[in-house]
């Protein structure tokens, strides 16, 4: 389309970016190196630290939220990334949604979530697994773009109950999780999911007002079906449906 998108990155605690692509020097999949008087830096345990100008001095009336929120001069940003030999970050997951599963892997849920909700059918995805066996996830389905999916695929018009057993959805859908798998190792892929017919949004109090997933109440209210996933057939069976 003509448009050079520059990814950045930042936090309301480093008053907006502390890094961004230049449009004469771009890595896609990156958010670039840190801007003038800002510094990034990757801790041990991969958690994403900034210094400088930018970087705010603590928090309103909260000395040991302040004091937690730095190691050494540095803010954790509770982010986690990597940097390469030219400087660029590359943003990986959250620290706190970390899913470490029965095998002791550690799983960076973002990586599989943003992947999977890309595909047009996919409304949001939620991925689990902390101490199962095998990583999972619960998909909703886009009520709004289901309508032209179904007719550019020749098939009827349904609504998102049925769609979401519908053969050829779930054909889809398997692929559109295939796909997704590619950018991790078999530890870290999804071996089964769960269609719900409830979509997360901000009036069902999934989502915060910045469209951001609240991953401990989808959980929590979702136990039963996730426990479903790791107690009904095996992660063969179920992937292929």
């Amino acid at each position: 389309m003509g448009l050079h998108v520059l990814e950045g990155y930042g936090l309301t605690e480093t008053t907006a970016p502390v890094s961004v692509n230049l449009p004469d020097a771009t890595k896609i999949g990156t958010v670039g190196p840190p801007l003038p008087g800002l510094a990034l830096r990757i801790a041990e345990d991969g958690e994403v630290l900034a210094q400088g100008d930018g970087v705010f001095v603590g928090y309103h009336n909260n000395a040991q939220a302040t004091a937690d929120a730095f190691v050494d001069g540095w803010f954790r940003t509770g982010d986690l990334g990597s940097m390469d030999e030219d400087g660029f970050v590359r943003i990986t997951g959250r620290k706190k949604e970390i899913i470490v599963t029965a095998g002791g892997k550690n799983v960076a849920p973002a990586v599989l979530e943003d992947r999977l909700r890309g595909h047009p059918l996919v409304s949001q995805v939620v991925v689990v697994g902390d101490q199962k066996p095998f990583i999972g996830a619960l998909l909703t389905l886009d009520a709004e773009a289901l309508p032209g999916w179904l007719s550019t695929h020749g098939l009827p018009e349904m609504d998102v109950a049925s769609a979401a057993n519908h053969p050829d959805v779930r054909a889809a859908l398997d692929r559109a999780v295939e796909r997704t798998n590619k950018a991790v190792s078999r530890a870290e892929s999804i071996r089964k999911y769960t269609v719900l017919t409830t979509d997360f949004t901000v009036d069902n109090d999934y989502l915060t007002p910045s469209l951001k997933v609240k991953r401990a109440r989808v959980i929590a209210d979702f136990a039963q079906t996730i426990e479903e996933l790791y107690t009904s057939g095996s992660p063969q069976e179920v992937a292929s449906r």
